[in-house]
């Protein structure tokens, strides 16, 4: 890892996802931009000389379960799954791709535990950095929804499916540009500075407790999230009104993330302009959509996962809300661990005090000239 992390960590301070409880990206971008402004030239001239080592990385690490996923299916392909070739050899393959194609969320549970959670885990360690959940974070749920739409169990709406697809697409491209645009466009800049403060916390017992704070976790909130994908791929429906509310809904998310983080971008970008004239920088971010929400880019979020939701209910299968929910109830602690930490900096607190009480948290709504009340917690 880059000599400059360690430095880099205290500079960036407080990111608003916790890796080790799972939460999405641009949120790091919001309170990374936010508390700090000095995001531009992150990564140092040494970083770039280590840069393609990452790009490496990143591109094999997820190889062994998709040559696994292959092999699979092109045994399916060629054989049957009558069973009887494993009856009469109990230690062939045959026991183990008869239960690849009888058992697809299971599957997806196993290639995740052996390829993200041990692999991830113990490259993390050679590397001296847990960086790589994160970039893997945007990718994981493109990569889960065509592992269900390919698995030869599935059975579903064709234009269904291939809304999904496209749509997790869109989602997946929009959060790769801002973890990189974040980023600076390095690859392995950093890892969460919570994982290093957590190091330090548990010492010569991190080696172990990282595999369970930074990568099994993950499995829990990306295998639930990502369940309404599972489903979409389950069940043949056809197309009704409810679809096309799920799709509304999700793209709606979409398009206010991108804008709400775009709009942040832009924000950082000024102040570090005003930093290099030794101007004064704006203390907080009150414009476009952060004059109506406090987190608009937590709210697209959200939007877009249970818009998927949607999807699922509208097949049957309404208790695969149990993801989003996690994941919202996860996203209103970080909301409020985020609130506290600004609230510490003295030259923007004034300021923040005044923008909680007219300011909706996550929901869009007009503020309010009301001063001296609560906080607006919509």
């Amino acid at each position: 890892m880059p000599a400059c992390n360690n430095k880099c960590n205290k500079i960036y301070g407080y990111i608003s996802r916790p890796l080790y409880i799972g939460y999405s990206y641009q949120h790091q971008q919001a309170i990374l931009a936010i508390l700090t402004q000095n995001t531009m030239g992150f990564g140092g001239g040494g970083h770039g000389h280590s840069n393609l080592k990452y790009v490496v990385t990143a591109f094999l690490a997820p190889l062994p379960s998709i040559l696994f996923y292959l092999s699979f299916l092109n045994h399916i392909n060629n054989s049957d799954t009558s069973g009887s070739e494993s009856e009469s050899d109990p230690l062939s393959l045959a026991n183990l791709w008869t239960w690849c194609y009888h058992h697809p969320l299971l599957l997806a549970n196993a290639l995740f535990f052996l390829n993200v959670n041990l692999l991830f885990w113990v490259i993390s360690h050679i590397q001296n950095s847990h960086w790589m959940i994160d970039l893997f974070w945007t990718v994981i749920p493109l990569m889960l929804v065509h592992y269900y739409a390919t698995h030869p169990l599935g059975h579903y709406n064709w234009w269904r499916s291939r809304i999904a697809m496209l749509m997790t697409w869109v989602w997946s491209l929009r959060l790769s540009h801002n973890y990189f645009r974040r980023e600076n466009w390095q690859w392995g800049a950093r890892e969460d500075w919570r994982f290093t403060d957590m190091s330090r916390q548990y010492g010569k017992h991190w080696w172990w407790v990282s595999f369970f704070a930074v990568y099994a976790s993950q499995q829990v909130f990306l295998i639930g999230i990502c369940l309404p994908l599972y489903v979409v791929h389950s069940v043949d429906k056809p197309l009704n009104n409810w679809d096309f509310v799920a799709i509304i809904v999700c793209m709606c998310g979409v398009v206010i993330a991108y804008f709400a983080d775009t709009q942040l971008h832009e924000f950082v970008t000024r102040n570090n302009k005003l930093k290099e004239l030794g101007k004064p920088v704006v203390p907080n971010l009150d414009k476009g959509l952060w004059n109506y929400s406090r987190h608009p880019n937590y709210f697209g979020e959200q939007l877009w996962w249970w818009g998927l939701v949607i999807f699922a209910w509208n097949l049957g299968h309404g208790w695969a809300f149990v993801g989003a929910l996690i994941n919202s109830m996860c996203l209103a602690y970080v909301t409020k661990l985020v609130e506290e930490r600004m609230l510490k900096q003295d030259y923007r607190a004034e300021a923040y005090r005044l923008y909680q009480k007219t300011t909706s948290v996550w929901i869009p709504w007009f503020r309010t000239s009301k001063i001296g009340g609560k906080d607006k917690s919509t």
